[in-house]
């Protein structure tokens, strides 16, 4: 079965979609262990991301991590400083379906904004995302996963995700703490175990235009390589998790673990639509 899905079942005008997986998907993501949304968002609402994206990662905050080359990497928790990525944070399109899956409302357990610059994005080492939410913060069980929302084209040239497809189904695996090629620690696993799983599993890289929207398990093996090409990869990734299995240890900066287990209350659908009109207001007046 493809990874590549149209959406909630009984999709309608934009405002009015319903957020319920279908059977279907639900038993393909159970299965697999991620799903792809093409065109989830519309270009305009990516646009407006990709534009804030920039302004982000133009700030000197200790948010915002930097390649060895000086262009930024990745920009933690934009969601607390920035308004439309707070509205992401809370977009009806990527709460619903995690609530579901999970089965409880969710809290945000960490919120990414990560380039992969043009010429100079570097890698991101094979590793499960739950492994370090595990073994760094102490949160209990993989009741937790991800959403990735392109916000530029990503293609197979410019260094797209890579999933191991069925790999969360090994459980968490054996790791080692990888401080050199990330831009922060991150519990990664041999190489041995990543050739296994792959040739059982094979690889899979979702590609698609911005506005697609990845869901993955929190266990699923992925990666990314470099882009050297000339086109710049933007991904915001929400990593969102169940109140009940919020983490028992604050060892981590905040910006990079949240503390804050409050339930996220969803916005209206058309919440990041509001913004992008009132930027064409302003700039027609």
């Amino acid at each position: 079965m493809s990874y590549r899905t149209s959406g909630p079942s009984k999709r309608r005008g934009r405002k009015e979609r319903a957020m319920k997986l279908s059977q279907e998907q639900v038993a393909h993501f159970d299965q697999e262990g991620f799903l792809f949304f093409p065109d989830w968002f519309s270009s305009d609402e990516a646009n407006l991301l990709l534009e804030e994206a920039a302004l982000v990662y133009g700030l000197e905050r200790k948010e915002v991590l930097r390649e060895t080359s000086g262009v930024a990497r990745t920009a933690f928790a934009a969601h607390t400083y920035n308004e439309a990525f707070s509205r992401l944070g809370r977009h009806p399109r990527l709460i619903a379906p995690v609530v579901q899956i999970l089965g409880e409302a969710v809290y945000m357990h960490q919120y990414k904004v990560n380039a992969k610059a043009a010429f100079d994005g570097e890698v991101w080492q094979w590793h499960q995302d739950f492994g370090t939410w595990h073994r760094d913060d102490e949160m209990p069980e993989p009741r937790a996963m991800n959403i990735a929302v392109f916000l530029d084209d990503v293609t197979p040239a410019n260094g797209p995700l890579l999933f191991i497809p069925r790999s969360h189904k090994r459980g968490t695996l054996p790791a080692g703490h990888d401080i050199e090629t990330t831009s922060y620690p991150l519990w990664t696993l041999d190489r041995d175990v990543v050739s296994e799983l792959a040739c059982a599993g094979g690889i899979e890289a979702p590609v698609g235009k911005a506005g697609g929207v990845v869901m993955f398990n929190s266990n699923l093996v992925h990666a990314s390589p470099p882009n050297i090409s000339p086109f710049g990869r933007t991904i915001v990734y929400l990593s969102l998790c169940a109140v009940s299995n919020h983490i028992r240890r604050y060892h981590r900066a905040e910006y990079i673990a949240h503390r804050d287990f409050t339930p996220i209350e969803p916005l209206a659908d058309d919440c990041l639509m509001q913004l992008v009109a009132e930027r064409q207001l302003d700039e027609a007046s």
